[in-house]
């Protein structure tokens, strides 16, 4: 049976083959530690993981590449930002349509700093008023931290306006771009973001093990670093280096997966992401025309015509949305999301929280719209099967 991978919200799959050839190269032929020696391959090494920082801040709108820092993953990014940044008594204005690499974090600061946080809620479909944001600031306000699109919705928030509200309020804005980064145009300059956080291994069609924070001249002397100890340099002081990225990259950095990450920001300058996107749109709006076809099926988030990312959540009448993602992947092959997507707020805003959340289908850079009528074929016909 053929699998038909339908969770590019949660890892895209398949990368492009020269994310394949790049991350074999590096095993086989350098090997090295970047940053760790003056011999030939360890340069090679550095010299790689320069050039992956280049193409993803090209395709971030980055002009200064010394402030777009690698972490582990996006989680960390975010950890990196939300607990580098804020002190006792700060407050956070967030919304409920945030992920848990969020919540979690924030929640944390609430119980251990006495951080207070304020939850902006969103519409029926997902998208969050930015006067509601600006209603929700208080003097202490120190940052307002949003995701750029749903994982749930895949409604995209208006960011620009939110950055505009944050700093008006000498505030400053962190932007979750999981669902976005390498779907969508973003440029931080143009949106006005303060730091902007993401995984390599969605959009950016990286490996797994990549993540990405990008951070304001202005916020070098600001936040605090999470993880003291080998930079490579200045290895007598007691203290981490001052440059960027280095203070915020101790240790050994994931150097196999971006050499990976590196060739698919390549990859994705040579597409275009504005191409990316447009193809993103066409099978989402034919995923969405297929489910409303479908009696039983509920879809959750914008229109095709709102401004919206390749995420598609829908609930089938009679079914729990696990044991019909389960269905088509045993019965078809075809693998999708089910539950509530590390997002419970957003869940309780839509009503599905309690129900088992929504069944999730996310196509990615290579889904095809014969892919689509595949899926949407096997829906209709779980769906109408009588419920037992």
């Amino acid at each position: 049976m053929d699998r038909l991978y339908l969770d590019n919200a949660a890892t895209s799959w398949p990368k492009p083959d020269v994310v394949y050839d790049a991350v074999d190269r590096f095993q086989r032929q350098l090997g090295a530690s970047a940053g760790r020696g003056l011999y030939h391959s360890a340069q090679q090494a550095s010299r790689l993981v320069t050039e992956t920082r280049a193409a993803c801040a090209r395709l971030l709108g980055i002009a200064d590449t010394r402030q777009l820092l690698f972490t582990a993953n996006g989680t960390a990014a975010l950890n990196l930002a939300i607990h580098g940044l804020l002190s006792p008594g700060d407050h956070v204005v967030t919304t409920v349509c945030e992920h848990n690499s969020i919540l979690r974090p924030l929640h944390w600061q609430v119980e251990q700093n006495s951080v207070q946080v304020t939850q902006v809620g969103c519409d029926a479909v997902g998208f969050v008023d930015p006067a509601a944001i600006a209603e929700a600031i208080s003097p202490k306000t120190r940052l307002i931290a949003v995701t750029h699109a749903s994982n749930v919705t895949g409604a995209i928030q208006p960011i620009a306006e939110i950055a505009q509200i944050a700093h008006d309020a000498n505030a400053f804005i962190l932007v979750d771009a999981a669902q976005t980064a390498g779907c969508v145009p973003v440029d931080v300059a143009k949106l006005d973001i303060d730091l902007l956080a993401c995984g390599g291994h969605k959009g950016l069609l990286g490996p797994t093990g990549t993540g990405l924070l990008y951070l304001r001249p202005e916020l070098n002397e600001q936040l605090h670093t999470l993880v003291q100890g080998g930079s490579g340099t200045d290895s007598l002081s007691h203290t981490p280096p001052d440059q960027l990225p280095e203070k915020y990259e101790a240790g050994s950095l994931n150097t196999l997966a971006l050499a990976g990450l590196g060739a698919a920001a390549k990859y994705l300058e040579q597409q275009t992401v504005a191409a990316v996107q447009a193809h993103h749109n066409e099978l989402t709006r034919q995923l969405l025309d297929g489910l409303a076809k479908i009696p039983t099926a509920t879809v959750f988030g914008p229109t095709a015509d709102q401004p919206r990312v390749a995420v598609v959540s829908c609930t089938i009448d009679g079914y729990d949305p696990q044991e019909f993602a389960a269905a088509l992947d045993a019965s078809c092959g075809i693998e999708c999301r089910a539950g509530l997507h590390c997002a419970p707020r957003m869940h309780t805003a839509l009503g599905t929280a309690n129900t088992g959340g929504t069944l999730r289908l996310s196509p990615g850079w290579s889904t095809t719209a014969e892919d689509i009528g595949t899926a949407l074929e096997a829906i209709a016909a779980l769906a109408s099967m009588p419920v037992h």
